[in-house]
């Protein structure tokens, strides 16, 4: 029987499983539940376009999480029904969930999660939603698109003592979008709920919280990072933060760091899969489960090197450089964020919220569907690179950061799908490489690029032109697969002889062509008189005129 390494992704859109084999690498099974389309998740309250629940005031960006206890029960339920892998041939389950998203738990959740370690319970006792329906102290899960938390954010940064400190303590400048800045919001915001509130998990600790039966699992440090409440070097909660974080809070610093989880590796192995999984969909009982990490650090593990994410936000993710003396680089200029993968190696990562919906939006914008590509991608090869400018960021931006811009800015086109398309991908490009110069490097090493745009030739060389570098198309499954390949580690810490993480990626991800810049694209874009220059003019002229 084969050794398998399952990887769940909890995502902005969806739940994904792959699992691959641990002995020779081999994918052999993935699904994908969308929370939109599929009907056992209904029922949620997801607005359609934004995959949120509808928000209460401006900025607030929830999920509810019972959701992600539906999609759980749904994809476990289709491993059984599917029958390509034995889910008693799992020996290894590894998460990684949204980064920055979170739960709130009440004082006694514990009992209800321990019940899913009980033997022979049996399906009456019903499903996750029913067993879990009264653990929550607060109804939502913020995930990573709230931008209502600047004041919050700039608590933290102010308290201790400004953005180098800031910078030199998290590896971050205190981004509204970190769980910090977001829980001390929920706090002032709904002090009843701070006050019921007895445990705080990351969406990447809540699923593996959920797969063992424990309420407080720990936190890793990779996704811990997000938080803006880790100290980066050190890799431990910092009580400096978190006096920040916590300033005239109910209960001060001590009720703030009793809620966190204590820190561990992200491939630190926190249990054996509960009861109820071996029972409902029979798992084998020593099946262990990993701390797992964010959707970022899981899907850096992938690749060793340079890594632009084209997913619902664009991450492009550089390798961090260690001293002599152990510290770990960061980006001064404070861009980049700080973290480590889900194999606790550092990298520097810029995140533009506005990505891939934003694209989407311009092919809807002139009549075609959220999922209609074709008619869009055919079109790029044909159009120059930069001929077309075109800046729209719906979401407030941290990336550089920077308020809504609410309507499309062009450069006097006329609108059309083919100046708007082609538009709004050169222009986010630029911006993000430009951005990200004070973190990257200048290298002739591939740069490696994953997410669903990445299938467009059109868009494959643009990249090549923008980062003047050669660019590698790697599979999509992305942080899915990542947990999986981490998850290996994980096992590996109790089986011996298991293959190496590059032995791994080498052998589950597939790789396309080497794609090189077009020089005459590359004159193009960085000449003296080039794009490069127009749109970051321009942009940073209508990033003036939304903060003065």
């Amino acid at each position: 029987m084969s050794t398998v390494s399952l990887g769940i992704d909890c995502s902005t859109q969806s739940m994904t499983g792959v699992a691959i084999d641990a002995e020779s690498g081999s994918v052999v099974w993935k699904k994908s539940l969308s929370y939109q389309s599929d009907s056992r998740l209904g029922g949620f309250g997801l607005e359609h376009d934004t995959f949120l629940v509808p928000p209460r005031v401006e900025g607030e960006a929830d999920q509810p999480p019972k959701l992600f206890l539906a999609a759980l029960d749904a994809l476990f339920s289709d491993m059984k029904e599917d029958g390509v892998v034995r889910p008693d041939s799992v020996a290894v389950i590894n998460v990684s969930g949204q980064q920055h998203g979170h739960v709130y738990l009440k004082s006694g959740a514990q009992k209800s999660f321990s019940t899913l370690r009980e033997k022979g319970i049996g399906a009456e006792a019903g499903d996750l939603v029913h067993r879990l329906a009264d653990v929550f102290s607060y109804k939502a899960a913020p995930i990573w698109k709230t931008s209502d938390t600047a004041a919050q954010a700039e608590a933290i940064r102010t308290g201790v003592g400004g953005k180098q400190r800031m910078i030199e303590l998290s590896g971050s400048d205190s981004p509204l979008r970190f769980s910090g800045a977001v829980m001390r919001r929920v706090a002032q915001r709904y002090p009843d709920v701070w006050e019921k509130t007895e445990t705080v998990l990351l969406i990447s600790s809540f699923i593996p919280a959920v797969l063992v039966g424990n309420s407080r699992v720990g936190t890793d440090f990779g996704n811990g990072c997000g938080t803006s409440l880790l100290d980066y070097q050190r890799r431990s909660w910092s009580p400096e933060l978190i006096d920040a974080a916590s300033a005239s809070l109910p209960g001060g610093s001590e009720a703030f760091r009793a809620k966190l989880t204590d820190v561990v590796a992200p491939d630190a192995v926190v249990g054996s899969v509960a009861a109820y999984f071996v029972e409902r969909y029979g798992l084998s009982p020593d099946c262990i489960v990993a701390a797992g990490s964010g959707d970022n650090p899981q899907t850096k593990v992938l690749v060793d090197g340079d890594l632009l994410s084209l997913g619902t936000s664009f991450v492009f993710m550089v390798a961090a450089s260690t001293s002599g003396d152990g510290r770990v680089a960061m980006d001064q200029a404070g861009y980049a964020n700080a973290m480590y993968d889900g194999l606790g190696r550092p990298f520097l990562f810029g995140c533009r919220t506005n990505g891939a919906l934003v694209w989407d939006r311009v092919r809807m914008m002139h009549g075609l569907k959220r999922d209609e590509y074709a008619p869009a991608d055919d079109l790029l090869p044909s159009i120059p690179v930069g001929k077309y400018l075109l800046i729209w960021q719906p979401d407030a931006e941290s990336f550089p950061a920077g308020g809504a811009i609410a309507d499309p800015v062009r450069d006097g086109q006329t609108a059309s799908l083919e100046a708007d398309y082609a538009g709004i991908i050169d222009t986010t490009l630029t911006i993000i490489e430009h951005y990200s110069r004070s973190f990257s490097r200048d290298t002739d090493e591939p740069l490696y690029v994953t997410g669903g745009p990445a299938g467009a030739a059109g868009v494959v060389s643009r990249i090549a032109a923008v980062w003047n570098r050669p660019v590698v198309t790697i599979g999509r499954l992305g942080a899915g697969l990542g947990a999986a390949v981490a998850g290996v580690s994980a096992l590996s810490s109790l089986r011996r002889g298991l293959p190496s993480v590059d032995d791994l990626t080498s052998a589950v991800l597939p790789r396309g062509e080497v794609v090189r810049p077009e020089p005459e694209m590359v004159r193009s874009l960085h000449g003296e008189s080039g794009f490069v220059r127009r749109v970051i003019g321009r942009y940073e002229s209508v990033l003036q005129g939304l903060s003065a």
